[in-house]
């Protein structure tokens, strides 16, 4: 049996519904989050359910960029967890140890639906705060101090966990 592993996919509610009507995530190559050997070393552990929720984080962080992008998608953060073979996944070990790149790895293929282990989203009272961190994240990249606390407040909303049955549900 391949090994498989666990890899965290940014993205936004359109997104998700797009994917799931085409029956697949992609088109490859894909941008996605992984416990590497770079967040590993970063985060200096070894508890496997620390690092996974390291490399979910920086999923969350992504899809915000993409609602940065998108002003027009619901304001919020989601990201889908899939367990793929490691042959499909790539990372750069140049950029292993770069805090911007942690955790960063690219799928070489379109991810189909029966992949997807769940969903994890921003319930719906977090849109507020995830709106004001989507238009201030530019300028928190930037260095700007004051985004960066507004761009931290959506960090204070756990993401919600949906099994893959809810997806549905949660697009509709």
């Amino acid at each position: 049996m391949l090994h498989a592993m666990r890899v965290y996919i940014p993205t936004t509610l359109a997104g998700l519904a797009e994917s799931y009507k085409a029956g697949e995530l992609g088109p490859a190559p894909l941008d996605a989050f992984a416990v590497t050997p770079g967040l590993r070393e970063w985060y200096v552990s070894d508890d496997i359910e620390e690092l996974e929720y390291a490399a979910l984080t920086r999923a969350a962080q992504a899809s915000l960029r993409l609602l940065a992008l998108h002003p027009d998608v619901p304001r919020r953060r989601l990201v889908v967890a899939v367990d793929v073979a490691d042959g499909a996944v790539r990372h750069d070990p140049d950029r292993a140890l770069d805090p911007a790149a942690l955790g960063e790895v690219r799928l070489t293929r379109p991810v189909p639906f029966i992949e997807v282990a769940a969903v994890h989203a921003d319930a719906a009272d977090a849109e507020r705060d995830v709106a004001a961190a989507a238009a201030a994240v530019g300028a928190a990249d930037a260095g700007d101090d004051d985004a960066q606390f507004t761009v931290d407040g959506a960090e204070d909303h756990e993401l919600l966990w949906y099994a893959t049955q809810e997806i549905p549900n949660l697009i509709g």
